[in-house]
């Protein structure tokens, strides 16, 4: 499938899209957002995927929203209407990453920027080169964290942290956002590659129904009592236990042999 601001891959049961931007530091604008909604109706489609890679071309992860595509709409003195930019392109891009029902992981290789950090916070596990940054930049120039950044950070890292991210309009490291828990690992940037292939194994070759329902009960948290909760894990529970591969599970166990999945 031919991109002009993406790459779409699949190989084994991992897809990966990766932002092609690098002149304009992988920053969004109408035909990227358009792009990645294909790639993400692909992935949604196939069955065969057990895992999402979201990655970057170049030095930056991406610096959020181009503001070349803004420039022409000022500059004439207009207004422009950037909650409706919300809603048709930054909502559904990071609703579809939360709610894929296989993981997505983040391979974050440089700077991650404003909706940058939003979209890279959307996945399920993010992995940082040592050098990248998380920048928070919506203050400086007059605007709300978007694309989910605020629920994100106040969910990882805290309502304290997350206030002065924000207000101060923050530049984070990748060894920062690590050990205060916006984001799982941080590795050298030589290391990433073989960080994200190591990660990627690990989850297909985990039981893909029970990696679907474990995000579904991780983001119902959020929303849900404690006394809520425990009445969903029992609901997913009662749907995992009832899978093939619980049963194999079962059965290797018992017998001392590895497991052989089928994704059932």
């Amino acid at each position: 499938m031919d991109f002009d601001t993406i790459e779409y891959t699949v190989r084994d049961a991992v897809a990966t899209i990766c932002l092609n931007r690098p002149e304009r530091m992988n920053s969004f604008n109408v035909a990227m957002h358009n792009e990645l909604r294909v790639a993400l109706l692909e992935v949604k489609k196939n069955p065969k995927l057990r895992c999402l890679v979201l990655t970057s071309n170049g030095k930056a992860f991406s610096a959020g929203q181009d503001l070349h595509d803004r420039y022409e709409l000022v500059n004439s003195g207009n207004k422009p209407e950037l909650g409706v930019s919300l809603q048709q392109y930054y909502n559904p891009l990071v609703e579809t990453l939360r709610t894929l029902p296989i993981p997505v992981i983040a391979a974050v290789n440089g700077l991650a920027a404003g909706a940058g950090v939003g979209v890279a916070l959307a996945c399920d596990i993010v992995l940082a080169a040592k050098s990248a940054k998380f920048v928070f930049a919506f203050a400086k120039v007059g605007l709300v964290p978007d694309s989910g950044c605020s629920w994100s950070l106040v969910n990882t890292v805290g309502l304290a942290r997350a206030r002065a991210l924000v207000m101060l309009g923050s530049t984070v490291t990748a060894m920062e956002a690590s050990d205060m828990g916006m984001i799982w690992r941080c590795v050298d940037d030589e290391e990433l590659d073989k960080a994200i292939e190591a990660t990627t194994q690990q989850l297909i070759n985990n039981p893909a129904l029970g990696l679907d329902l474990s995000k579904r009960a991780l983001n119902s948290v959020a929303t849900e009592s404690f006394a809520r909760q425990l009445e969903h894990e029992a609901q997913l529970q009662t749907l995992a236990g009832q899978a093939d591969d619980y049963a194999e599970a079962v059965r290797a166990f018992v017998e001392k042999r590895p497991p052989n999945y089928t994704g059932h």
